[in-house]
């Protein structure tokens, strides 16, 4: 067993030289070897080494693509040096500290009992995770509308698990539905359960595993100190709910309100999306083939007037339930649902759109919550509560409220919102679509952007198109206007990030404003500034030429579909001049690289 010691520091930031680090030990762990870590980053420099592992130290090993100072490294004079970039570490550790050791002409190899002891003391780790060994996980990612946060956190967990030496398979539960499913086995053979999710996840079948729940820009951003906290914080499943029926496959989740407004939000959200996606676009189609007036009687049994029908009377109507509905299920799990959607349908009937939706969504999610906890009925008679009681007295509750309480106010509310809406004149307009574009580009898919996202979107059923058209131009700014950018100015940007923005500009393209996010971590202070510049011009410039979008998301693929946009080449024009501005905007607040750098 050899005593190494290391240095890690990248200038990607804080985050990254703590991952290179964990890296290193799990590698040297695995290798039957101990070691020492000083990590230096514009944090500080955290660890270090004693005078004991500095002279008994047989290699030292700095992983580092920035200048670091050497001076801890006094009193190592005669161990021999092993440079490594902190890619080729997160690319594989356990060859670097082979390397390291083959320099030091000491051993790689893990010594002969290691294996067998790394086995046992897994086995016999308990249920509070005691091992220090390696983990098997399994996780499951999702975001409201399934496409580009749900596959960064899962590719940024895989890594994370690799580069800490943990066996992990990730579930994304996206736009399309569960990919990659955890299977029974899976989950049996877990040590541990991370939840990386900004919609509510069921969690019935890890009941009795450790589970340890975030966001999925926790995960985006740090996915090691993600998998760590989840390994020292994961408490068991489902251990203190009591049997109550409020989730009929398991256990009920002991404090499903700590979720948060804004997460219960987002998951009525993510279900409602296919709604809207389906029927405006149905109906663009019906106007394409029928005019503008396809739904009168005149067109009746025509191709375009039954394709309205389905769009506006299916798709549109069931958009309001389906928001209140999941709303509810975030909540108070399966018995909110039909409480829920009930609310939103009576929130529609009475004129009430999505605040009253919203609204009936939290009272219903709410209501059942409490109701569950406090109707305590025999144990025979446990299995009538998910199936009778709850929805029966939610949906009484939420009904009786919509109609008689909230239900006029919020109509009332909705309906001089929209009326306020439609009449906006010209420099009103420009400021709204200059609102909503620097909100897309705050926070790159967070709360801000989600915010102007679905005010947006649930506008659309209302018949005011005009925010959706700014809101989605807005969004494709930030990864196009850095793609221009690392074309224009190539000595502001490394080779890596020149090829990466080949990738940015086809999520850009695509209406996925997470494309954006790696130059922002690398450079926060200059690019959001450049982005929410561009996206504010892009949006209001939307919003000045009157351009409505009938589809909440799509990108510029939508833009083939006749009459999903009113003024395709207008609509082009505002997206290419906020990318410029965003690219032009880079240009002026970033530096120039080193040319050593900039190769």
């Amino acid at each position: 067993m050899a005593q190494l010691i290391a240095i890690a520091a990248s200038r990607s930031g804080p985050a990254h030289s703590f991952l290179v680090a964990e890296a290193l030990r799990a590698a040297a762990g695995a290798l039957g070897h101990r070691i020492a870590l000083s990590v230096h980053s514009s944090l500080g420099t955290q660890g270090g080494f004693s005078d004991t592992e500095l002279a008994g130290a047989a290699v030292v090993i700095v992983a580092a693509d920035m200048a670091v100072d050497r001076q801890d490294l006094l009193g190592t004079a005669t161990a021999p040096v092993h440079e490594a970039s902190p890619a080729d570490v997160l690319a594989d550790a356990e060859r670097v500290v082979r390397s390291a050791l083959a320099r030091a002409g000491g051993p790689v190899a893990v010594p002969a009992a290691a294996p067998a002891a790394a086995t046992a003391l897994t086995n016999s780790a308990d249920a509070a995770g005691a091992s220090d060994g390696p983990l098997r996980i399994v996780a499951i990612t999702s975001c409201p509308t399934g496409v580009a946060h749900t596959f960064m956190a899962a590719e940024a967990l895989e890594q994370g698990a690799r580069a800490l030496g943990h066996a992990i398979k990730v579930e994304t539960q996206g736009s399309v539905g569960a990919q990659n499913a955890l299977t029974p086995e899976d989950i049996a053979a877990a040590d541990l359960v991370v939840i990386a999710a900004d919609t509510q996840v069921n969690r019935d079948r890890f009941a009795g595993k450790r589970l340890h729940a975030t966001g999925t820009k926790a995960a985006i951003h740090d996915a090691a100190a993600v998998i760590a906290e989840a390994r020292a914080r994961a408490a068991i499943w489902g251990a203190s709910a009591s049997p109550d029926g409020a989730g009929a496959a398991g256990p009920a989740p002991a404090r499903r309100e700590s979720a948060g407004a804004y997460k219960h939000l987002m998951t009525g959200v993510s279900f409602m999306l296919p709604f809207v996606v389906a029927g405006g676009l149905l109906i663009a189609l019906a106007f394409a083939l029928g005019g503008i007036y396809v739904y009168d009687d005149a067109h009746k049994g025509t191709l375009g007037w039954v394709l309205f029908q389905v769009g506006a009377k299916a798709g549109f109507a069931l958009m309001l339930p389906a928001l209140a509905g999941y709303i509810a299920y975030s909540i108070a799990d399966r018995p909110g649902i039909a409480p829920g959607m009930i609310g939103g349908l009576l929130a529609g009937t009475v004129g009430a759109g999505f605040l009253g939706a919203i609204a009936a969504g939290f009272i219903a999610g709410y209501a059942v919550h409490w109701l569950n906890r406090f109707i305590r009925l025999p144990r025979g008679l446990e299995g009538l509560k998910p199936v009778l009681i709850l929805p029966l007295l939610g949906a009484a509750i939420v009904g009786v409220l919509m109609m008689m309480v909230i239900g006029t106010p919020m109509a009332a509310v909705m309906g001089a919102l929209t009326e306020w809406l439609k009449g906006l004149q010209t420099g009103s307009a420009v400021l709204l679509g200059i609102v909503l574009g620097g909100m897309m580009a705050v926070d790159m898919g967070g709360p801000v952007n989600k915010a102007a996202y679905v005010f947006s979107t649930t506008l659309i059923a209302s018949g005011v198109a005009n925010p959706m058209a700014a809101t989605m131009a807005a969004g494709m700014t930030p990864p196009l206007g850095i793609a221009i950018a690392c074309w224009l100015f190539r000595t502001r940007f490394s080779a890596e990030e020149r090829e990466a923005s080949k990738a940015s500009a086809v999520l850009g393209l695509a209406f996925i404003t997470e494309g954006a996010i790696p130059f922002v971590a690398r450079d926060p202070l200059r690019v959001i500034p450049a982005c929410v510049l561009g996206s504010a011009v892009a949006g209001g410039l939307s919003m000045a030429w009157n351009i409505g979008l009938q589809a909440p998301h799509g990108g510029v693929f939508v833009l083939a579909i006749p009459n999903a946009v009113n003024h395709v080449l207008l609509y082009a024009a505002a997206i290419a001049a906020g990318s410029v501005v965003t690219a032009l905007a880079l240009g002026l607040f970033k530096k120039k690289l080193p040319a050593a750098a900039a190769a």
